[in-house]
C-alpha cells in the first residue's frame, strides 16, 4: 500500500486490520501531557493533530473551545475518531502535510515514532512549515536507540533523547520549551521508556 519512505507498510497493515481494537484500547482519559501542553495555548488556538487515533485527545480539545483539525493515516482508524468527535477526520499521512503557517500548535502524540529515521527530519519540517511563528508542537516516541519492530510487525523508530534532538534540530528552527524521559505504556504493553519534546517555532 505504502509508496513512501516516511511510511511502513507493516505498521499501516496493523492499524488497517486492529482499527476498532485499537481505537478502543488504552487507558481511560487522554494524554497525559495534554493539559499542559494546552495551558500554553491562546483560547481557541487552531491545533492540527497528527495520528489522531480512536479520538480522545480531539474530542477534549473540541470540548475545551479549540479549533482542531484530527487527522490520521489509517482510514479505518479515521472512522473510528469520527464516531467518537461526530465530526470528519481528514486522512492524511505525515509526509501529505502540506499546511503553510495555518496552525497555533501541531499536537502528536505517540505517532511520530512510526516514522522511519531517515524521513523524519522531513516529515518536521513539515510540521514546522504547519505552523504560525512562535507555533508550540508536542511529540513523543518510544525510547530505545535502535529502530525496529514490535510483536505486531509495527516499525518504531525507538529514539533515544539525543537521537530526538538530533531529529528536531536537523529539522527547522525549534526552541526547546521541554524534553525529557519519562515510562508510559503501550499498546497490550507493560511500562516502558519514552521520550517526550515540546518544542515552540521560530523565524
Amino acid at each position: 500500500m505504502a509508496n513512501s519512505d516516511a511510511i511502513d507498510d507493516g505498521t499501516i497493515a496493523f492499524y488497517r486490520t486492529e482499527a476498532p481494537v485499537y481505537a478502543a484500547s488504552g487507558p481511560d482519559g487522554v494524554s497525559r501531557f495534554l493539559e499542559t501542553f494546552l495551558e500554553r495555548l491562546p483560547e481557541g488556538a487552531r491545533i492540527l493533530e497528527l495520528g489522531c487515533g480512536g479520538g480522545r485527545d480531539s474530542q477534549e480539545m473540541l470540548a475545551r473551545g479549540f479549533d482542531v483539525l484530527p487527522t490520521d493515516g489509517v482510514p479505518e482508524i479515521a472512522r473510528q475518531a469520527e464516531a467518537r468527535i461526530r465530526r470528519p477526520v481528514r486522512v492524511m499521512t505525515f509526509d501529505e502535510m502540506d499546511f503553510c503557517q495555518e496552525f497555533d500548535a501541531v499536537w502528536a502524540n505517540a505517532c511520530l515514532l512510526h516514522v522511519p529515521r531517515p524521513a523524519l527530519p522531513d516529515v518536521l519540517r513539515r510540521v514546522h512549515q504547519a505552523l504560525k511563528l512562535d507555533g508550540l508542537h508536542f511529540a513523543n516516541f518510544k525510547a530505545g536507540g535502535v529502530e525496529g519492530r514490535d510483536e505486531h510487525d509495527r516499525y518504531f523508530n525507538y529514539l533515544s533523547h539525543g537521537d530526538m534532538l538530533a531529529a528536531y534540530e536537523a529539522s527547522g528552527g525549534w526552541d526547546v520549551i521541554e524534553s525529557g524521559d519519562y515510562v508510559g505504556g503501550g499498546y497490550r504493553q507493560f511500562r516502558i521508556p519514552w521520550v517526550k519534546i515540546t518544542v515552540r517555532k521560530r523565524g
